[in-house]
């Protein structure tokens, strides 16, 4: 008795769960992919021959993994989503159906592409990394994650100073405006992730989103733009290239306070800090495109730094050259006193001129002698030049005065001078170049 009671409760159950089931599949089941592909042509656009489609854009920048200034490119990763509605997919209820991203090839999508990059491609780790979600109403969500090497054209003459504008472009391959309009969905703010991002070099200064169209031998295409600007942090250059190149200036300095008979100490001097500015010239080249025809801030800066360097040397060189004329013409008269002393003391007089360094020097023997050829020497360059002035004129005259000036001016008589005039004139110099080189970079 017992074991019919259990075969007719079991019975009982099974008809009521039958039912139910058979009452949720009629009213309640979600509509599968195979339902909505029913008749569905996935090479024929969406609203075809009623006119374009809308679709939507928006980006997130994940990340900006390199600027290269030698390629004058940028590489990021992107998340690019597209929003577009397509009457074909539309169902009953207010929820949406997540598609495997593998089902892409059973929808038509927009032939997007960026027509700036040089090379990109789509992640596929563990699966690829898209998204397909279809709402009630036919709208149809595609995202993508790509990494792209986008061209960016950059103005490099105020580098390391300077500051780039870049572009991401998008643009559609095959449908032109009669076929296919783009939109940002929420304007500016349909960028997101540049506002964190952090850089080696760079920070995001601002950034924008326009509408524009391409315009191309076969027609006018639809084309997004977004554009952000770069300013680079001058900070790392200031520590890498400007401060050791302005203690190289220093440096070079130093052999002005060095004796000028220290010849071994002030060359060597000047000759390290011509080679150590001459490498540190051709290290901050070798980050920079080689072929281009920017003359680049820091290329200006270590130009003036070298100018100064060579122009420590070029200052000791002049330097030696007349303390050691003038320390000819000292030995020459030292060793006329010198006999002149050592003699018997018969009225011999020595005469020397000192003020110039070709002119001979004579010996007289007694001052008589030298009364007497004063004398006649008097007389003969009195009527010398008396003939001269006669014979030639006023013009030989005036030649000879300028040009005797002339000799006066490249005349030293104290060589020491130059070392102390030059340890005024080289640092005040360079101060005035480095405000007029720093307020020309920075504020112009």
């Amino acid at each position: 008795m017992s074991v019919l009671l259990l075969l007719l409760l079991t019975l009982c159950l099974s008809c009521t769960h039958g039912n139910s089931w058979g009452e949720w599949n009629d009213s309640q089941l979600q509509p599968t992919i195979q339902k909505l592909m029913k008749g569905y042509n996935r090479y024929l656009r969406p609203n075809f021959n009623e006119g374009p489609v809308e679709i939507g854009m928006s980006l997130d920048i994940a990340s900006i993994d390199a600027i290269s200034e030698i390629n004058m490119d940028y590489t990021a990763t992107i998340f690019l989503r597209q929003r577009w509605r397509d009457s074909r997919l539309v169902f009953p209820g207010n929820e949406s159906v997540s598609v495997d991203g593998r089902l892409v090839s059973l929808l038509w999508i927009p032939d997007t592409f960026i027509p700036d990059s040089k090379r990109s491609f789509l992640h596929d780790v563990t699966v690829e990394n898209r998204l397909i979600r279809i709402f009630s109403n036919g709208t149809v969500l595609y995202a993508l994650r790509i990494t792209a090497t986008i061209a960016c054209n950059m103005d490099l003459t105020k580098y390391p100073m300077d500051r780039q504008v870049c572009t991401l472009q998008l643009e559609s391959w095959g449908y032109n405006l009669q076929d296919v309009v783009f939109y940002w969905t929420r304007g500016n703010d349909s960028v997101k992730g540049l506002d964190i991002l952090r850089l080696a070099q760079y920070s995001v200064e601002s950034y924008y989103t326009s509408v524009s169209e391409a315009v191309y031998e076969t027609g006018q295409y639809p084309k997004l733009v977004l554009h952000f600007a770069l300013r680079r942090n001058v900070l790392f250059f200031i520590l890498e290239t400007y401060v050791p190149s302005i203690l190289l200036v220093v440096l070079s300095w130093v052999s002005f306070w060095i004796s000028q008979s220290s010849v071994p100490a002030r060359v060597c001097i000047g000759v390290t800090t011509v080679l150590t500015m001459t490498t540190l010239m051709m290290g901050a080249r070798t980050s920079l495109p080689n072929a281009n025809c920017f003359i680049k801030a820091i290329d200006v800066y270590l130009g003036i730094c070298f100018t100064f360097i060579f122009g420590a040397l070029v200052e000791y060189a002049c330097a030696h050259f007349y303390n050691m004329q003038n320390q000819t013409i000292e030995d020459v008269y030292r060793d006329l006193l010198r006999e002149f002393s050592e003699s018997n003391g018969n009225g011999s007089i020595p005469i020397v001129s000192s003020n110039q360094p070709n002119q001979s020097v004579e010996i007289g023997s007694t001052a008589e002698e030298l009364t007497g050829r004063s004398a006649n020497s008097a007389t003969r360059n009195n009527v010398l030049s008396k003939e001269k002035v006669s014979g030639q004129g006023c013009s030989l005259s005036s030649v000879k005065d300028v040009s005797r000036r002339a000799a006066s001016a490249f005349t030293v008589e104290n060589p020491h001078n130059i070392d102390r005039r030059a340890r005024t004139v080289f640092p005040t110099a360079f101060l005035f170049v480095n405000i007029l080189y720093w307020l020309y970079y920075l504020f112009l």
